[in-house]
């Protein structure tokens, strides 16, 4: 049974404008160490970052807390299988509450846009 969905679309330039203001402090705080070294390494790093903030703000909107409370946002990481195709990895009390849940990731983007589509299944 599916228990949330969530999409979130992002302009590249305001990540772009993010790290330009805030630069290692922004991306310290939102990404995980993996995450940094993927989106580091392409030629284009920050449509990858946009897409893992675009990912990271559908599951928020998915699990229907937004970013209040307990949620943290390197509970969430974005990681690619050797083919590409994305996927989250849960950690701390994030995985916990979604123990014995599935959680499917797309994006996509645009040469000025990322969006991210997350869909959270109970098993069973």
């Amino acid at each position: 049974m599916i228990i949330g969905i969530g999409v979130d679309i992002i302009e590249i330039a305001r990540i772009q404008e993010s790290i330009d203001s805030y630069g290692e402090r922004f991306l310290q705080k939102l990404f995980t160490e993996g995450e940094i070294a993927y989106c580091s390494a392409k030629q284009f790093p920050t449509q990858h970052y946009a897409a893992r903030f675009a990912a990271k703000e559908a599951f928020a909107k998915a699990v229907s807390t937004g970013w209040s409370g307990d949620f943290e946002w390197k509970n969430v990481e974005v990681r690619n299988d050797p083919i590409g195709k994305p996927s989250l990895e849960l950690y701390g009390k994030t995985a916990e509450a979604l123990k014995g849940c599935s959680v499917f990731l797309s994006m996509s983007h645009s040469d000025s846009t990322v969006i991210a589509y997350v869909v959270i299944e109970r098993n069973g």
